[in-house]
């Protein structure tokens, strides 16, 4: 593949709203790579991933808990709609983080990233008991609005200082979320029975102000921006569906989306229909996300050497399968276990390694735009899913779940299916790097 020359850094429009770009992404020739400063500032965006995915990744404890507490008087569709605006709002703010970045560069957005996450929190720990809307409106709206200051941020700093090991230092980053996906259920398992739901959620707001405080200390930007913005081209460019496989792509990112996040929010309360007493219960989540780690890592790592496509339409297909085989006809916690940790692994790969392939079929002066209409579009599939999933569980009774688990399925085979069509669109050769 031909080497750009571009001489401009990664941009927060580039990097995509997760982990998501890698050496093939978007070229930039960067002035420092294994340097302390590089390295210092993966270790500041670990931090801030830490605690923005952990937060969000790990609102299947939180699913759990309201059924049984705060909001044990709404349905599970309405309770997971606050899990889906956290991460469909961080999908949708992601382009406008990237012209701020782009302005200001990262320290000020931190300290709004870390404004908002702590006034969320504070807020949260406050919210009364079957009063719906404050939970919406602290967990849900203020920190889906805010948390995209801090990971779009990380991803674009980091993505400044590296090139040729870009998917390596975005894996090392990628790490942090699921990091937190592992230790945050934990941590508010432990901590909610001996000091109160609303210690706990404030403690958390301290976990933020200490990660954010050390990510503003090692953070070293290369750039200062590249200038204002001339058009809402720069922004979203919608341009890209005139592409059949950014189309088809897009389309496979919406789909996919709807079933990604169910048994991350929903598989803790499968396990505990059929084994109400299982002490494993309570780790599962954590499972699920250390297993997106090495997904993440392996994603990166393996898609710069046998092409993004090659890797992503085979691992969604293989999740989808593991949901209507091994999920669905799972009954004893050994089963429930190996398929929450073979998923996390293959979604982790879902994650990490879409925005990679959506660069290489953009032009390079429009990938951060063409990026940004991919994800706001891929937002759809976000907002939705996990509520059409909890809608499927209002009784919780065998048969929803069973339904529940064919809807992830489903969707995810049918995002497999759609990135293997992208894949031959690419190029009708499969022994090709695509």
């Amino acid at each position: 593949m031909k080497e750009d020359t571009n001489p401009h850094p990664i941009s927060a429009l580039e990097a995509g709203p997760d982990v998501h770009a890698d050496a093939e992404s978007i070229a930039s020739t960067p002035p420092s790579e294994h340097t302390l400063d590089a390295w210092l500032t993966v270790a500041g965006s670990f931090l801030v991933y830490f605690v923005c995915f952990g937060f969000m990744t790990g609102f299947g404890f939180f699913q759990d808990y309201y059924a049984k507490n705060q909001l044990q008087a709404y349905p599970p569709s309405l309770v997971a709609l606050i899990g889906s605006l956290q991460l469909g709002l961080m999908y949708l703010v992601g382009p406008i983080t990237g012209v701020l970045f782009d302005a200001y560069g990262p320290k000020r957005l931190y300290l709004g990233g870390a404004t908002g996450a702590i006034i969320s929190c504070i807020g949260l720990s406050f919210a009364q008991e079957g009063r719906v809307w404050q939970h919406f409106l602290s967990q849900g709206l203020l920190f889906g609005l805010t948390v995209s200051f801090g990971t779009q941020t990380a991803l674009a700093v980091t993505g400044q200082h590296f090139r040729r090991n870009r998917a390596l230092a975005m894996g090392v980053v990628a790490g942090g979320s699921s990091a937190g996906g592992v230790c945050f259920p934990i941590m508010f398992s432990r901590l909610v029975p001996r000091i109160g739901f609303a210690w706990s959620v404030r403690l958390a707001a301290l976990l933020f102000l200490i990660c954010y405080t050390l990510a503003v200390f090692l953070t070293r930007a290369t750039s200062q921006g590249r200038g204002p913005l001339r058009s809402l081209r720069d922004i979203l460019d919608f341009r890209g569906f005139k592409d059949p496989r950014y189309a088809v792509l897009a389309f496979a990112m919406v789909v996919g989306n709807l079933g990604l996040y169910v048994p991350y929010n929903f598989i803790e309360a499968f396990l505990r229909f059929y084994h109400p007493t299982a002490s494993i219960g309570s780790y599962l989540l954590p499972l699920i996300n250390g297993s997106s780690f090495f997904g993440r890592i392996f994603g990166g790592l393996i898609a710069d050497r046998i092409g993004g496509l090659n890797l992503l339409y085979p691992m969604t297909l293989v999740a989808g399968i593991l949901c209507l085989t091994m999920w669905l006809l799972a009954r004893s916690v050994a089963v429930i276990v190996a398929f929450a940790c073979l998923y996390g692994f293959c979604s982790g790969i879902f994650i990490s390694v879409v925005p990679s392939v959506v660069a290489r079929i953009s032009p390079d002066k429009h990938i951060g735009a063409r990026l940004g209409a991919f994800f706001s579009l891929g937002a759809i599939g976000v907002f939705t899913g996990t509520p059409i999933g909890g809608a499927f569980i209002q009784d919780g009774t065998e048969t929803e779940f069973r339904n529940l688990i064919v809807f992830a399925g489903c969707t995810m085979t049918g995002a497999g299916l759609l990135m293997a069509a992208a894949r031959v669109l690419c190029d009708r050769n499969l022994r090709t790097k695509w």
